[in-house]
């Protein structure tokens, strides 16, 4: 048997080419006929991004439109926390690669639209303010100004319906900043009439029936619009309270959504309308008129004239006595 040396060069790997370099990466190239997605140096090699911030773009990038992104989808898909992945987000933000825009459904409902641009924007044109941009060398202060958004965006962001990532073309990523239309002001709120504060007054003491029914001030006005409709179709407060508590399911993570479900899907039809009521004069029994008899000129209530009972009873019995003759 031969002497094993260990100074011997290894043996190559079969379908790898050699490279010329001592150490370091070599790229194994394998032909992508499909599902793949284009990620450019910019971002992978970006030198004041996280390597979470990195994988997390390249994830966004790589799903369908449409996808949920928030901070509570992300987390139950990866094993970061929701710390990691919220300060990722804002770092991506930060740096142009996203834009999260709060906008409200038709029926009332807000979520959180997510721009993914796959190539960065300028962070004004993104919709970022407050952070401030540092050369290469200062990732340690654009993490700390970054760490330092507010703290109120996390929690709207766990708590809020899943958001839509709308993946932008190459010519809208290019918009310069001053194409960038203004923003919209938000609609003048509606008039609240008694039936709202109704309404809030009926979901601020839902908790009386059950703890777990505690809502939020921003859920109690969400939900009160559907509880005034419930009011204009004539329904009464126990009946509303009645439907909102009965049988609820052993374990709510979101109250406020089954409550929204259920004032969706068991609004009564409107009530019909009332009949008018029958005339006064249906029905009521209206004597004879006076009429005068033919024989005595007595005056007695009949339907037409004629004579009267007593002259009637004394023609009766003479004709019988007659007949009887």
């Amino acid at each position: 048997m031969a002497e094993q040396k260990l100074s011997a060069a290894p043996r190559p790997i079969q379908g790898v080419r050699r490279s010329t370099t001592p150490s370091g990466v070599t790229h194994v190239r394998t032909y992508q006929s499909g599902q793949y997605v284009v990620v450019g140096n910019h971002l992978a090699q970006h030198r004041e991004l996280s390597l979470t911030a990195i994988g997390l773009a390249t994830h966004i990038f790589s799903v369908p439109e449409s996808t949920p992104v928030d901070i509570r989808s992300l987390t139950e898909r990866f094993p970061e926390g929701r710390d990691r992945i919220a300060f990722a987000l804002r770092e991506l933000e930060a740096h142009g690669y996203l834009r999260r825009v709060r906008e409200r459904t038709e029926d009332g409902q807000l979520v959180t639209r997510t721009y993914a641009h796959h190539a960065p924007v300028d962070a004004a044109s993104a919709g970022v303010t407050g952070i401030e941009r540092r050369p290469v060398g200062g990732r340690a202060r654009t993490r700390d100004a970054v760490a330092g958004a507010s703290h109120d965006e996390t929690a709207q962001e766990g708590d809020q319906a899943p958001c839509d990532v709308v993946v932008p073309s190459d010519s809208a990523a290019a918009v310069e900043p001053d194409a960038v239309a203004p923003p919209v002001e938000p609609p003048a709120p509606a008039p609240r009439g008694p039936l709202h504060e109704k309404a809030v007054t009926l979901l601020a003491g839902l908790r009386r029936a059950d703890e777990r029914l505690t809502l939020s001030l921003r859920d109690v006005h969400r939900l009160a619009p559907a509880v005034v409709a419930w009011f204009e179709r004539g329904a009464a407060p126990a009946a509303v309270l009645r439907t909102l508590t009965a049988d609820l399911p052993v374990t709510m993570k979101h109250p406020a959504g089954v409550l929204a479900y259920r004032l969706r899907e068991l609004l009564p039809p409107p009530l019909p309308a009332v009949p008018e009521p029958p005339p006064v004069t249906a029905g009521v029994h209206r004597p004879h008129p006076f009429q005068e008899c033919d024989g005595c000129e007595r005056v007695f209530r009949a339907p037409e004239p004629g004579r009267c009972r007593d002259c009637r009873y004394g023609q009766a019995t003479a004709e019988g006595t007659v007949r009887a003759a």
